[in-house]
């Protein structure tokens, strides 16, 4: 089978060194970490028709599509109108990520345990309600509708932080159109963790629970960011908790889908917090999570890529191996991050250690030296018959990563 990973991030390139096992790879973009292991050909994410045309002149078998904006933006519809196999949904299942109101309304109608929440284009009005539920004593967290890759969540913990976001998104504009409009809704208190559930017409099949850490700093401190490492297992998450939300979370949202016409064949990626005791969903992703498909991969036998092709093609979905292991990644950002993004600084790769293994985000070559080019520049991922273990091969890869103002957060995995 030829498949074809569409992308240039961590993700992709864990998607695509695990693919490669079982399959011919081309990546597109890709990035070098990713010519590495498998084929890349040089067409941007945007450029949906020429990339439709690659898949008609390499006779791709299969399409994933690894990042949202391509999704959101309708990238599957323009190949499967050519007759293309697609492993990602539509535009309009797309909304889930693409629009905050959209997915915390879908989840009100499907009886989605989720915090109460209002959607706002008023700064004043959204004000207002800010104060009314701080003066209820409830914090909130204020998010900017569209897509924000990653970066429009602002989680507050006083009136004035949240008039503060309030501000920034619906008058500053800090993330565009994409905080056009926002949602604000009651900040849930408790452990978080994820599940990447591969959906069908048929059935679906939820990967191994991950936990991300998304602050920027140690003691989760700091600002949000796109996540800082992750690990799995997650030793409390037990096999009963899991089905208790595939019930309650991921089926009702996969009917109320369904009863709005919408076919969804990809990953809904949940993300899931309990509070008093019960498992809520924070937010809806329509692409596999980073850097938990880095640790979810380490951790799936035979069977991956089988999984995904028969979600993409509409039929019963078996579940693939899941290895006896468990496996630690941890992001090597640039120095600012998420402020600031790192370009152009020289990285220089040690001995990566027996065990790990180095997955490129944000680099490139220049004049055939690898340099920075993003905020998250690598992600060092460990697999081992433990987590004690895999965290020190993690970590020992991690050091190996080296570049000017290269930064780690210290305690990923550190509780589990």
């Amino acid at each position: 089978m030829r498949v074809l990973v569409v992308g240039s991030g961590g993700r992709e390139h864990a998607l695509a060194w695990k693919l490669a096992k079982e399959a011919e790879v081309i990546a597109a973009p890709g990035n070098p970490g990713i010519a590495e292991d498998v084929e890349t050909v040089s067409i941007s994410t945007k450029r949906h028709q020429e990339l439709a045309q690659l898949c008609l002149d390499r006779q791709i078998d299969l399409v994933i599509v690894g990042p949202e904006e391509p999704l959101i933006e309708g990238l599957a519809d323009v190949l499967r109108e050519k007759g293309i196999t697609v492993f990602g949904p539509g535009a309009d299942g797309a909304g889930l990520e693409g629009s905050k109101v959209f997915s915390k309304q879908l989840m009100q109608r499907a009886g989605v345990p989720t915090s109460p929440f209002e959607t706002f284009t008023n700064p004043t009005v959204a004000k207002e309600y800010a104060k009314a539920r701080y003066d209820a004593g409830k914090a909130v967290v204020v998010k900017a509708s569209g897509n924000a890759l990653g970066k429009g969540v602002v989680v507050t913990n006083t009136y004035e932080e949240a008039t503060d976001a309030i501000q920034q998104m619906l008058v500053g504009k800090q993330f565009g159109l994409a905080g056009s409009k926002i949602v604000i809704e009651d900040r849930l208190e408790g452990p978080e963790f994820s599940i990447l559930t591969i959906v069908g017409d048929h059935n679906f099949v939820s990967l191994p629970v991950a936990q991300d850490h998304k602050r920027s700093l140690d003691g989760n401190k700091g600002p949000n960011t796109g996540g800082m490492g992750a690990f799995s297992p997650v030793s409390w998450v037990t096999p009963d908790l899991v089905k208790t939300v595939e019930q309650t979370i991921i089926k009702p949202t996969i009917d109320s889908l369904r009863e709005q016409g919408i076919t969804y064949r990809g990953t809904i990626f949940s993300g899931i917090m309990m509070d008093q005791g019960k498992p809520h969903c924070l937010e809806f992703n329509v692409r596999m999570g980073d850097p938990e498909t880095q640790v979810v991969v380490a951790r799936l036998g035979n069977g991956f890529l089988k999984a995904l092709y028969a979600a993409a093609t509409g039929n019963i979905i078996e579940p693939p191996e899941v290895l006896d292991n468990a496996a630690v990644s941890i992001v090597v950002a640039s120095e600012h991050y998420p402020i600031l993004s790192s370009k152009g600084s020289p990285i220089t790769l040690l001995e990566c250690p027996v065990g790990a293994k180095f997955f490129h985000a944000g680099t490139s070559l220049l004049n055939g030296e690898l340099i920075t080019n993003g905020g998250r520049v690598m992600t060092a991922t460990a697999a081992a018959g433990n987590l004690r273990d895999a965290r020190k091969l993690a970590y020992r890869a991690a050091a190996a990563v080296v570049f000017e103002g290269a930064r780690y957060r210290s305690d990923i995995a550190a509780d589990a």
